[in-house]
């Protein structure tokens, strides 16, 4: 039996700590005074009724979560379906539309009198069928961006702009600038694999139910005694075949066998007092990016007409190198019946009514490039070196998923698995 550190109590290190201490025993360091990183479920009441509402991790699908479904299923925490659609609302022209069916397509009805929205629709027709074409023959050129492909196949800057740079600027909380320097294969086998590149047969997403802290309690149940909260952890070292914790307090030093890294790729450079230059070179490669969460009522950050709103809600602007403006519709997300409409907005404090707005946050989300594809492809090269394993949803997609699929990653190492997973 080993004696493992964990650093960070997201998900990633949450299912570090629960696979590992199977056959080990775990300490989980988190800086925080609560667990569970991006998984924030906060309690709202509002006219003598409590609602349970996500601010961060919200949901997740039936195709390409197996991973999580399967930690969800070995710890007893059930979920429930809702509706992922989405919208855009250009503030500048007033053009906005739906994507779920062809009624909210043309929510505005004039958009069926306008030759450029028609045009737009056979565009996103065209991208699927090319992009699935190259996922299927496998014929990416290298190197190449979403703005290089998009430039390279005559798509119209009103295509790009109104559909699918502010559609990955949704899902990855970044610019529009930013998502043309995407790379085009890691963009296109995401599409792929999330059914975004068809019209129909998508997957089914979920929920939490009463919110997505729900899985927190049954998850730390084995360990729930070695949680160390408000742990002002200074740095990391690694000599004489063990790995050093160093905190504020200098008589808090404490000794392990390994060590999980479960933070931002940032975070964890800065912990390690004695970084190698592979350690530097790849972990400086994954940056982050800050994006301002605010939870209100202001139904203006949603699109003018009801019929337009969606389950994520992006509004353009003429700045295109603004990080993501979308506006998650909780109620529908959640299925939360209210009076009240609770939105979830990125990046947008300055527009929301600030007698509406109910809690703020500040979440990270990592930045996707040639250079952090990169960097990705390398962590073979530093996990599992010096007693040091990282974990963390930057090692793949950057979502919920990665973060458990990263853990499971580093579990198989010490020979712990997901019970649906043991013996394959």
């Amino acid at each position: 039996m080993k004696n493992i550190a964990i650093i960070g109590s997201g998900i990633s290190g949450l299912t570090a700590a629960y696979l590992l201490s199977k056959k080990h025993q775990v300490t989980v360091f988190e800086k925080n005074n609560y667990i569970g990183g991006h998984t924030a479920t906060v309690d709202i009441e509002k006219n003598g009724v409590s609602y349970a509402i996500d601010t961060g991790f919200i949901v997740f699908n039936d195709k390409t979560y197996p991973n999580y479904l399967a930690l969800l299923d070995e710890i007893g925490v059930g979920k429930q379906a809702t509706e992922m659609s989405f919208s855009v609302h250009n503030c500048q022209t007033g053009l906005e539309y739906n994507g779920h069916n062809l009624d909210t397509l043309f929510a505005q009805r004039s958009n069926l009198f306008k030759p450029k929205f028609w045009l737009l629709v056979k565009e996103i027709l065209r991208f699927n069928k090319l992009c699935k074409a190259i996922f299927e023959n496998n014929s990416y050129k290298p190197g190449d961006t979403l703005g290089d492909f998009l430039k390279t196949n005559q798509f119209s800057d009103f295509f790009a702009e109104h559909y699918i740079l502010p559609m990955g600027a949704a899902i990855w909380s970044s610019s529009l600038a930013q998502m043309e320097t995407f790379e085009f294969r890691f963009f296109v086998q995401f599409f792929h694999h999330h059914g975004l590149l068809n019209i129909a047969d998508r997957p089914q997403w979920y929920v939490i139910p009463n919110g997505s802290r729900s899985y927190l309690a049954p998850l730390c149940e084995p360990f729930k005694e070695r949680i160390h909260l408000n742990a002002e952890l200074l740095g990391i070292t690694r000599q004489n075949d063990k790995v050093q914790l160093h905190f504020e307090d200098e008589n808090q030093m404490q000794t392990f066998d390994e060590v999980v890294i479960a933070c931002h790729s940032d975070q964890a450079l800065k912990l390690l007092s004695d970084a190698t230059d592979d350690e530097q070179s790849i972990l400086s490669g994954m940056p982050y990016s800050e994006n301002s969460v605010v939870l209100h009522t202001d139904t203006n950050l949603l699109p003018n007409r009801e019929k337009a709103w969606a389950s994520w809600n992006y509004q353009l602007s003429n700045d295109r190198n603004k990080a993501a403006s979308v506006t998650y519709n909780m109620n529908i997300l959640q299925g939360i019946t209210s009076n009240e409409t609770f939105c979830v907005t990125l990046n947008q404090k300055e527009e929301i009514d600030a007698d509406k707005i109910l809690r703020e946050f500040t979440y990270y989300h990592p930045v996707f490039s040639l250079q952090s594809i990169q960097s990705q492809q390398q962590r073979s090269t530093i996990c599992g070196k010096s007693h040091t394993h990282f974990a963390g949803a930057y090692w793949h997609n950057g979502f919920h998923e990665d973060g458990v699929r990263s853990a499971v990653e580093v579990a198989q190492r010490f020979n712990c698995y997901l019970d649906a997973f043991a013996g394959k």
